[in-house]
């Protein structure tokens, strides 16, 4: 009777240490989710998650808009890695380490490809009404020959005769300012932005005004500012529209 009793227990307790292992292996997992938006012309891109392509509508390659999301498992203290390559050179442009504690950082990732310029930015075309002329502004290299350890500038948009057209209080790095909207008078010629440290009129770096000279469209313009370097002096260039691309 003793013996009987004995290996009840012990199924009892072998029962129970499972159950607690399986409730301690589940509160190890959850449901992770990640949902892409991006866009690239003319690279063709790869995503790879933990080294294997992704498939987006059967193709494992793709260009323009690229939009997909990503639905896996994850398991604490294991690192999942989402990966952006340049399809035609292999070359990798970005790498994400997406793990169980920072999953909430990456529910939603956005990129834009130009030649040039990878931005890690949502891109969305403002709404100009006809005989207006919109700009936005981002900044995603600032810093990077200027030392600047500035976050953000003030933008000043004049007329070359020095008419203020619109002020951007915060143009950073990770986003787009809000749209300035103003009417055109049927002149498209260039306009300068002047760039200064926040809330002041003195040059966000140096000494001497940075002013830099931007082409102008009817409707939206979304212009990438960067920093380059040209004879070994740092300048600001305002060349690319992105929403020439949209």
């Amino acid at each position: 009777m003793n013996k009987i009793f004995a290996f009840l227990l012990l199924i009892l307790l072998f029962s129970c240490t499972d159950n607690t292992a399986m409730e301690r292996y589940d509160q190890i997992q959850k449901p992770g989710e990640v949902t892409i938006k991006g866009y690239s012309k003319p690279d063709v891109l790869q995503l790879r998650f933990n080294g294997e392509p992704v498939s987006i509508d059967g193709k494992t390659s793709y260009t323009s808009k690229i939009e997909t999301q990503l639905q896996f498992v994850l398991d604490q203290g294991e690192i999942n890695k989402l990966e952006i390559y340049n399809h035609e050179t292999g070359k990798e442009i970005i790498q994400y380490k997406i793990t169980y504690d920072n999953i909430e950082e990456y529910k939603k990732l956005y990129f834009f490809n130009l030649p040039g310029i990878f931005l890690q930015a949502e891109v969305i075309k403002p709404q100009v009404n006809l005989g207006k002329i919109g700009f936005e502004f981002i900044f995603p290299n600032l810093g990077e020959f200027s030392g600047s350890t500035l976050k953000n500038v003030k933008g000043v948009l004049k007329r070359e005769n020095g008419v203020v057209l619109a002020e951007f209080d915060n143009i950073g790095k990770n986003s787009f300012t809000p749209v300035k909207i103003y009417s055109s008078f049927g002149v498209t010629a260039p306009v300068y932005l002047e760039l200064y440290k926040p809330g002041t009129t003195e040059p966000y770096a140096g000494s001497a005004m940075i002013k830099v000279k931007i082409k102008q469209d009817m409707g939206a313009n979304m212009i990438i500012l960067q920093e380059k370097s040209e004879n070994g002096v740092w300048v600001v260039k305002g060349d690319v529209d992105v929403a020439e691309y949209l």
